[in-house]
């Protein structure tokens, strides 16, 4: 494509019972986007209700996980370039412009943002939670989601260097000590599973040692004591994690 050749992108969201974030969402991707596309998996609350207010193309669709599911949304874009966003994210205006800058400029690309998180009210600045740089506007055709089990990837089939955007995208994630657990709990055993389709074994030590040390780095050495009461709270639960990836782990391959 020659500069100064205006590229069109469609925003992509993909959505399961998310009727407190949606609309949050959708209002910051307005700006930027020349179509929106919401894929909810059969979502039980207002979600659907939401979006279609919004005017977005809205399909629903059983949920394969975050890399199938996002790689059929992005077959049924109208654009060759996809905007990747959250439900629970929102464009921060800086961010808004830089996109639009990137349009203007009309030059392959494939970019990244760099996520700030909200824990229960809070935003979250150490304890290795940010920077949070990831992959989210790209062209398709040179590039697609990987990855089976906790975090989709993306693959860059032109070999083309990344670039960070300007600007924040806000993540509202977890709301409660309670939703963390449940996320927690959600993905360790995605964890667990994924180690075992990778042939790895269990190992005692790491079960013994992994999460205080997850612990340390994360609370001392990456200063999660500087985001108070809810950085401890972090840390700590993120060393359960990794003390439920292992146990579960153990479990599972017993059978």
């Amino acid at each position: 494509m020659d500069k100064g050749t205006t590229i069109l992108i469609s925003a992509i969201v993909i959505t399961k019972n998310e009727e407190n974030s949606i609309a949050r969402c959708l209002l910051s991707l307005l700006p930027v986007a020349d179509e929106i596309l919401v894929v909810d998996a059969y979502s039980t609350d207002k979600t659907p209700e939401i979006c279609k207010s919004f005017g977005v193309k809205f399909f629903q669709h059983e949920w394969e996980g975050y890399t199938k599911t996002k790689n059929w949304a992005n077959s049924r874009a109208t654009n060759e370039y996809i905007l990747s966003v959250d439900a629970d994210e929102e464009l921060s205006p800086e961010l808004q412009q830089s996109i639009l800058e990137a349009k203007q400029k009309g030059v392959p690309f494939y970019y990244e943002i760099n996520r700030l998180t909200n824990y229960c009210g809070q935003w979250i600045r150490h304890g290795g939670w940010f920077p949070d740089i990831k992959p989210r506007l790209f062209d398709r055709r040179n590039a697609r989601w990987t990855g089976e089990y906790v975090h989709e990837r993306m693959e860059n089939t032109a070999g083309e260097k990344a670039i960070l955007l300007k600007g924040l995208c806000y993540h509202y994630s977890i709301p409660s000590i309670e939703k963390h657990i449940d996320t927690v709990n959600r993905y360790s055993t995605l964890a667990a599973e994924e180690m075992i389709a990778k042939g790895k074994t269990f190992s005692l030590l790491k079960l013994i040692l992994s999460p205080p040390i997850t612990f340390f780095k994360m609370y001392i050495l990456k200063g999660g004591f500087l985001d108070g009461t809810n950085g401890l709270i972090i840390a700590v639960i993120s060393g359960h994690y990794r003390f439920l990836k292992y146990a579960k782990m153990r479990n599972k391959a017993k059978g």
